[in-house]
């Protein structure tokens, strides 16, 4: 094996990186893979999806846990400009503490869950709690593991539609990184529609980010930064989310991270910087939101070193501060787009961090402490007696041939 993110393959085996360090770097071909399967899946995803769409008082909810949460983040902004409908990010563990405030209208509503596994305790009930609550709804599953229990519940059922990824993109290693930007382009590529043409530019920045930036990033590690500071505005807030949880996730908490918008950073946030903070900016590929991006990089300039702040931006020519890493040719894509090779980015700085401190990235937690699937949350049943006072809407689910209750996760399993 040839030297894999400026790294020798036998260097990373001595440091549990091999996986996470494969599933960074495999991720234009996987983007091309989900394009090709987007474009020979279009009819079947467009006959489940055309009818709901045309329907106006539709609501889209994204859905997911952790990571697969920031999916839905990154795309709901971008989703309501190219619907020109309601589209709401509201993730998994939040629909199942509080269903009744999540889906407080009974209105249609297609839930669409992004999940890597699909085998975390929120992510089927969550569906479930959907079904429950609401007179009328769909579901979209975007998963990568067709033997995860929500792609098994929702195989065989006519308001449910499962679009399964590619097998690479099921990450083995402990922080998803292929299994995001798959499932933020997969998401694209169902609800706006397929387009060769993007996916081509997308990997084509992402090889020459793959074959220019480890360097880069090995540098940052090795300054000793204490604090990781991810900022972004509209659907690269989402992304910048996403890049901070890498951080925390592949450095074990070692290295703090955090995430705001641009505008939202001088509210408080901004007291985290010092001497020791690296500012990550995310640039918008927006002409109107850019705007607020550079103010924020002009304001940081006075006030940290420039040495302390990378600027991420499609746009070649002169950004505020020294360190800009460009993203080449994709300089007019939507800014959901642009977050998959903005988050690769990010990616690659926390695995370097990672090494840097030491730790195993493919395992950063061997003693269990945090797990690559959760677990221990245990799911409740919702009734009438979960909320007093609320008239409570709950219908009653069929179960189906073969079923059998599980009480530990409030869900059913075949």
């Amino acid at each position: 094996m040839s030297i894999l993110l400026g790294h020798d393959p036998d260097y990373l085996r001595r440091r549990d990186a091999v996986h996470t360090s494969r599933e960074i770097a495999q991720q234009p071909a996987v983007w091309r893979q989900i394009g090709q399967l987007a474009a020979e899946s279009d009819t079947v995803t467009a006959t489940f999806l055309k009818p709901l769409l045309e329907r106006p008082d539709l609501r889209i909810v994204l859905t997911g846990a952790g990571t697969s949460a920031y999916v839905g983040e990154v795309l709901a902004p971008s989703l309501r400009r190219r619907l020109g409908r309601r589209v709401d990010a509201v993730a998994t563990t939040d629909i199942v503490a509080d269903p009744l405030a999540c889906f407080a209208e009974d209105v249609p509503t297609l839930l669409v869950s992004f999940a890597r596994s699909g085998d975390s305790p929120e992510s089927v009930t969550a569906t479930e709690l959907a079904t429950e609550v609401l007179t009328d709804c769909w579901h979209l599953v975007v998963t990568c593991n067709e033997h995860g229990r929500l792609a098994i519940r929702h195989a065989d059922r006519s308001t449910a539609h499962v679009l399964l990824l590619p097998e690479a993109a099921n990450d083995r290693g402990f922080a998803m990184t292929s299994s995001f930007t798959g499932m933020v382009l997969a998401g694209l590529l169902a609800l706006g529609g397929p387009d060769d043409a993007l996916v081509e530019r997308l990997a084509t920045a992402a090889e020459q980010i793959l074959a220019t930036r480890p360097a880069s990033a090995a540098d940052l590690a090795a300054r000793g930064y204490s604090r990781i500071v991810y900022l972004g505005s509209g659907a690269l807030h989402g992304a910048a989310k996403e890049s901070a949880l890498k951080v925390l996730e592949l450095t074990a908490g070692r290295v703090v991270a955090l995430a705001e918008s641009a505008l939202a950073f001088r509210h408080g946030p901004k007291s985290v910087l010092d001497e020791q903070t690296l500012v990550v900016s995310y640039e918008s590929n927006d002409p109107y939101t850019s705007q607020y991006d550079r103010d924020m990089v002009t304001e940081l300039l006075r006030v940290i070193p420039e040495r302390n702040l990378v600027t991420v931006t499609g746009h070649a020519g002169k950004p505020a501060g020294e360190n800009a890493w460009t993203l080449p040719g994709i300089e007019d894509v939507e800014d959901a787009a642009l977050a998959l090779p903005a988050v690769l980015c990010a990616q690659l700085i926390g695995l370097h961090f990672s090494l840097a401190q030491g730790l195993t990235p493919d395992n950063p937690f061997p003693g269990g402490e945090v797990n690559r699937v959760v677990q221990g949350a245990i799911m409740h049943p919702l009734s009438a007696s979960s909320r007093p006072g609320q008239q409570v809407r709950i219908r009653a689910i069929p179960a189906r041939t073969g079923d059998r209750a599980d009480v530990s996760s409030g869900a059913s399993r075949r």
